[in-house]
């Protein structure tokens, strides 16, 4: 680690980091439960498991609910980061190749960092700007070392919506964090989700009687592990550093789900993938470490302070 980085940077980049893991492992889940599921109903099974496991310490106290102020924008902000990136990325997925998707979906971090700037007035140093673009270029030749056909179609755009829904909620979430902890906010965007989730899960019922119980115990895994520690670890990751920082570290997903693939599956990477998860790594690190910083227009400066609004 950096000696330049505070203590709770460090935190925070091992939140961000841990989230990584678990978030690049759920790919082979999700492919295994779609054989028995609709997207709507893995999303909304997903949810229910994960809304279950947040029930229990918000019942006994254990766990405080965001104040009555920020629920406008708890809302909000679970129907568009939960709801609408989950539909969005999975329809999408059903008319556009995987390497497609992964290579829209890699736009978060950028379009992460524009947004953290004019919401939150972060600067980012011309180190990291250069950072992200390398990763960028290292998550594209991941995508095209793993032998996934890149083909566009109008479609795709859904993936892109799935991208501004995704970086809408890493930074409008970031002044909530101030005045509620990040677990009683990823129970109440998780509650929120469930409840938008409901009207595809008119068929789960019987779903649930036919399918393998293997196929459940997948959706199981995703919401306990990539749902409920991603979602908190990655908020807990947000309340301590830039949103433009963590979201870095997005861009190495599919360098985790390559190595998942290749130690789960038996899926060789080629010399391509390789190098562009090393791109993206050095990305990563040129992103994450202290640089000159840009500064933002005096317009966005004389702005009044984001931690006294309501984040909505």
């Amino acid at each position: 680690m950096n000696s330049a980085l505070h203590k709770t940077d460090a935190l925070a980049l091992w939140a961000a980091g841990l989230t990584l893991v678990v978030w690049s492992s759920s790919y082979s889940a999700i492919a295994y439960a779609l054989q028995g599921f609709t997207p709507g109903e893995l999303i909304l099974l997903r949810f229910l498991f994960a809304s279950a496991c947040f029930a229990v310490p918000v019942f006994m106290g254990l766990v405080k609910l965001p104040p009555r102020r920020d629920w406008p924008a708890v809302v909000l902000l679970g129907l568009i980061g939960n709801v609408g990136y989950q539909l969005n990325l999975c329809y999408a997925m059903t008319r556009i190749s995987p390497g497609a998707a992964a290579v829209v979906i890699g736009l978060v971090p950028g379009v992460t960092a524009v947004f953290a700037m004019l919401r939150l007035r972060e600067t980012l140093g011309r180190r990291a700007i250069f950072g992200l673009l390398i990763a960028f270029a290292g998550t594209l030749l991941v995508t095209v070392g793993s032998g996934h056909e890149i083909h566009f179609e109008p479609l795709a755009f859904l993936a892109f919506v799935a991208v501004l829904c995704s970086s809408t909620y890493f930074v409008w979430q970031k002044p909530l964090l101030t005045r509620t902890s990040p677990l009683g906010f990823t129970a109440a965007s998780m509650f929120v989700a469930t409840i938008g989730m409901l009207p595809f899960g008119a068929h789960l019922p019987e779903k649930l009687l036919t399918v393998p119980p293997t196929q459940i115990y997948a959706v199981l895994y995703l919401a306990l592990v990539p749902t409920v520690i991603g979602f908190f670890s990655w908020s807990f990751a947000l309340s301590r550093a830039q949103a433009s920082r963590v979201a870095s570290f997005l861009y190495l997903q599919p360098v985790g789900a390559c190595l998942i693939a290749w130690l789960w599956l038996g899926r060789i990477p080629t010399w391509v993938t390789v190098i562009g998860g090393l791109l993206a790594i050095g990305g990563v690190v040129l992103t994450t470490l202290r640089g000159n910083r840009l500064r933002l227009p005096r317009f966005w400066k004389s702005q009044p302070k984001v931690g006294c609004d309501t984040g909505a």
